[in-house]
């Protein structure tokens, strides 16, 4: 449960750079972001946002780049010296705030050491990378939010074909280092009357692309650490027919906001399904789980928990991470 404050906290958030907080097209990190920050201050609480100047906030924003990086048209930029130059500015302040949240993963580790026990660090990205563990054994003293509990350990992937025989739209970006293969491999494959590509879309046009659709389709086949665009899907009343792997299952309610799938027969009989579901319960699972509202009053529970000196050391003392590691994204959970 939220705890009740005394007096509003003096919160830093800080985002990373790559996009506008929230982002003009792609973005789950910063549109989050801005969620969390806006609703913070609509709770009365003293917000602080390190970003980058195309930001658009309710709380007081610090600029500390002009445009975010990866829409930014200069030729040649480096994603190291800004996030340094955030990093910086952040450590500059720190004395500042009350707490520290972090959403650029495990940048700060190295330069925030001593202030460990008042951050956060939220982490948005896939964790089963080879160099990883020993980075955060070296640096325990760090609270850590996972944004599901499938975050944190490996799953196998799992392959993906179309049968359903009903038509398909696909949003997506796509990166230039991708652009080659997405020409000789994946394009190939949308040659059909059913398969419609759409690029990459803004928010406003992915409210009405994904509250227009039958069901999201969410195919995936990595350790996805969360999936966003599933509780997007049921923020617009609109199910999910998902892969069992990795957050899914913490995320769908099979039944209720969609279909968890296993096979391909599976995914063709759940599209097939898709009309049995009720899309005003399918809301109201998503305003009940995973509202804004939700998130912020989470966060602000281990906010509580941070700023209380005794709890914070006893934190540290026994490495930081786990009693705060699992839940509050949870607040995009429940």
């Amino acid at each position: 449960m939220a705890q009740q404050f005394q007096a509003p906290l003096k919160i830093a958030l800080i985002a990373p750079l790559a996009e506008a907080v929230p982002p003009r097209l792609y973005g789950g990190t910063e549109r989050v972001v801005a969620h969390l920050a806006d609703s913070l201050v609509d709770l009365g609480h003293a917000v602080t946002l390190f970003a980058t100047a195309d930001a658009r906030t309710s709380a007081r924003l610090v600029a500390v780049r002009e445009q975010a990086i990866r829409l930014d048209p200069t030729p040649l930029k480096s994603d190291v010296a800004a996030h340094l130059a955030l990093l910086h500015e952040v450590r500059r302040r720190a004395d500042e705030f009350d707490v520290l949240h972090f959403h650029i993963d495990l940048l700060h580790f190295p330069f925030f050491e001593h202030l460990a026990a008042r951050t956060l660090t939220t982490l948005h990205g896939r964790l089963d990378l080879a160099d990883l563990p020993d980075v955060y054994r070296r640096w325990p003293a760090y609270p850590l939010v996972s944004i599901s509990d499938s975050q944190r350990r490996p799953l196998p992937s799992a392959n993906w074909a179309q049968r359903a025989a009903v038509p398909l739209k696909l949003a997506a970006k796509v990166d230039l280092v991708d652009a080659a293969y997405f020409r000789e491999v994946v394009a190939p494959l949308l040659k059909d009357p059913l398969v419609e590509f759409l690029g990459e879309i803004d928010d406003s046009a992915k409210n009405d692309f994904l509250g227009g659709a039958r069901a999201l389709i969410f195919p995936i086949d990595w350790p996805e650490p969360f999936g966003l665009v599933m509780i997007e899907a049921m923020a617009c009343g609109t199910p999910v027919i998902a892969w069992d792997i990795a957050s899914v299952p913490e995320i769908v309610e099979d039944g209720v906001t969609g279909f968890i799938v296993r096979s391909v027969d599976e995914a063709v009989t759940a599209v097939q399904r898709i009309d049995t579901l009720d899309r005003a319960r399918i809301r109201a699972a998503f305003e009940r789980r995973f509202s804004v509202a939700t998130m912020s009053k989470n966060y602000l529970g281990l906010y509580s928990r941070l700023c209380r000196p005794a709890a914070s050391a006893r934190g540290v003392a026994r490495g930081g991470s786990d009693d705060l590691a699992g839940d509050p994204d949870g607040a995009l959970r429940a």
